[in-house]
C-alpha cells in the first residue's frame, strides 16, 4: 500500500471505527476529510512558501498574502471537519505558543505597533500552516511533498538561470536573477539571493535522499533531483553552503553510528557523541578565523561582523524584550533605519537568526527561539535513533540545517525557514514530547506514524 493510499484509508478510520454512530462526511466536509486534499494542500502551502520570492515579485507582496490568508481558512475547515482526530493537548508544542505569545506581547513597546502586528499576523499565519500539515500528514508524505516542490522550484531555477545568463545573456533583474552561470555563478535561481538558493538547495539534498533511501520515489528521480540540488548548491557559491553541507554530513554520519548499535549501547554513545560535539565546537570557535581565511569569506565576515555588532549595541539597549517583532526588517523604523545609516548598507535582516531575534524581542525570545528548536532537535534525534525507517531522520537533519544556517542568515524567523522550523517542532513534538507520557489517547493526526519496520 501506497503512502497516500494508507493515508486515503487511515482518513476514513475514526468514521468507520471511532464513530460507528456517526455518518461518513458528505459534500464540502467529505472534501476536506480526504487524503487527496491533504496531499493537495500540503504542496499548494510548501509551494507558497518556497516559491514566496517568485510570487511577490510576479503579482505581488498583497497576492501573496491573499494566498497565505486563504491557505489558513482551508487549514481552519479542515482542522474543523478532523476535529475528533486533533487532540489540543498535543495540538502545539509549548514553547511555540510562548514564543508566539512573546511577539504578540513585543507590539505594545514596538515603535511601530501597527507595523509589528501586521508582521506578527504573518508569523501566526505561517506557523498555523505548519501545524496543520504536522497533524494531516505523517513525516513521509511531508518529505515526499516537500520533495516535490523543491524538484518543481530548483528546475524552475535552473532554467530561468540558462535562459538569463546562456540563452538571452542578460540579467532577470525584476527576479534578481543576475545572469551569471555562463561565468559559473554566483546564481540566485527564484529565490532572489545566492544564500537563499544554497540554504534551499541543502534542505533538498536531505530532502531526496531521505526519498532515496526510503525508496519512496523512482531511482531514476531520486539520482536527478540529487544531481540537480547539488549543482546549484556549488553554482550559488554560496560561502554557508560548505559549512552546512559538511555539518550536515557529520551529523547524518554520527546518526547512522547510533542507528547501528545495540540498543543497549546507545545511551553511552549519545554522551559520547555530545561531549565529542562539545569539543570541536569550541575548537572551532577558537581557530574561526583560520577558517574563514580557509573559506575565502574574510570580506564577507568582516562586513557581518560590523552588522551583528551594530545589532548587539542596539539590543544592549533594551536587552529583555527587544524593540518589538517585526522578522524581516522594516528598514523605516528604528534601530533599523539607524543601523544601515551607520553603515551606509541596506540590510533587511541581521544575517543571523540570533542576532535579529535578540534584537527583536530581547534575551526572553532567544532564549525561546532555542528552547524550540532545541527540544525539537533533541526529541527528533533520540527519535530517529532507534526508528528503524530512515524516514525519521530528516526530522534531526533539517532542524540541524537551520540551526546552522541561523549563524549566517536569519531563515528560521519567517517564510520558509519558519514553516520547515514549526512543521519539525510539531512532529518532534507528537512522538516524544511530555504529553505523550501522560497518556493522550487521542490520534496525532488523519494519518498514522509509520511503524518502526
Amino acid at each position: 500500500m501506497t503512502s497516500d493510499a494508507a493515508g486515503s484509508a487511515a482518513s476514513e478510520g475514526p468514521w468507520h471505527d471511532g464513530h460507528r454512530g456517526t455518518p461518513p462526511p458528505r459534500g464540502l466536509a467529505a472534501l476536506l476529510n480526504s487524503a487527496d486534499f491533504a496531499r493537495a494542500y500540503t504542496l499548494t502551502v510548501f509551494a507558497a512558501l518556497v516559491g514566496a520570492h517568485l510570487i511577490s515579485r510576479l503579482a505581488g507582496v498583497v497576492t501573496l498574502r491573499t494566498v497565505i490568508a486563504g491557505l489558513c481558512v482551508v487549514g481552519i475547515g479542515i482542522l474543523v471537519v478532523r476535529r475528533a482526530e486533533v487532540s489540543l493537548l498535543r495540538l502545539v508544542p509549548t514553547t511555540l505558543v510562548l514564543l508566539v505569545v512573546w511577539a504578540f506581547a513585543s507590539i505594545f513597546w514596538s515603535t511601530d505597533p501597527f507595523g509589528s502586528f501586521a508582521r506578527w499576523t504573518a508569523m501566526l499565519a505561517v506557523a498555523f500552516l505548519a501545524v496543520t500539515i504536522g497533524h494531516i500528514r505523517d513525516t513521509l508524505q511531508t518529505v515526499r511533498a516537500l520533495g516535490d516542490v523543491l524538484r518543481g522550484a530548483l528546475s524552475l531555477s535552473l532554467a530561468l538561470e540558462v535562459l538569463s545568463g546562456v540563452i538571452i545573456d542578460t540579467p532577470l533583474r525584476f527576479l534578481g536573477i543576475q545572469g551569471n552561470l555562463a561565468h559559473f555563478g554566483p546564481v540566485q535561481g527564484i529565490f532572489g539571493t545566492r544564500n537563499t538558493l544554497g540554504f534551499i538547495a541543502v534542505v533538498a539534498i536531505i530532502t531526496f535522499a531521505v526519498e532515496l533511501r526510503a525508496h519512496s520515489v523512482r531511482p531514476g528521480l531520486s539520482v536527478f533531483s540529487l544531481a540537480l540540488a547539488t549543482a546549484l548548491a556549488l553554482l550559488s557559491a554560496s560561502p554557508t553552503v560548505l559549512v552546512l553541507a559538511v555539518v550536515v554530513g557529520v551529523a547524518t554520519g554520527a546518526l547512522a553510528l547510533v542507528r547501528s548499535v545495540r540498543p543497549e549501547r546507545r545511551v553511552r554513545v549519545q554522551w559520547t557523541l555530545a561531549a565529542v560535539v562539545g569539543v570541536v565546537g569550541v575548537v572551532l570557535y577558537t581557530q574561526r578565523g583560520r577558517i574563514i581565511d580557509a573559506l575565502g569569506a574574510t570580506d564577507d565576515l568582516s562586513m557581518r561582523a560590523n552588522l551583528w555588532a551594530l545589532a548587539r549595541y542596539f539590543a544592549g539597549r533594551q536587552p529583555v524584550q527587544g524593540w518589538g517583532w517585526f522578522g524581516s526588517w522594516d528598514v523605516a523604523e528604528q534601530p533599523f533605519a539607524t543601523i544601515n545609516q551607520l553603515l551606509g548598507q541596506h540590510h533587511s535582516t541581521a544575517l543571523n537568526a540570533y542576532v535579529d531575534i535578540q534584537l527583536q524581542l530581547g534575551w526572553a525570545g532567544l532564549l525561546l527561539l532555542c528552547a524550540l528548536g532545541g527540544m525539537a532537535l533533541v526529541r527528533s534525534w533520540l527519535d530517529a535513533s532507534q526508528r528503524r525507517s530512515v524516514v525519521y531522520a530528516w526530522t534531526p537533519l533539517m532542524l540541524i540545517a537551520l540551526a546552522v544556517t541561523s549563524a549566517f542568515e536569519s531563515v528560521a524567523l519567517f517564510g520558509v525557514g519558519w514553516l520547515l522550523l514549526v512543521v519539525c517542532a510539531v512532529r518532534a513534538g507528537q512522538s516524544r514530547g511530555w504529553r505523550e507520557r501522560l497518556g493522550a489517547q487521542a490520534p496525532i493526526g488523519a494519518v498514522p506514524a509509520l511503524p518502526p519496520g
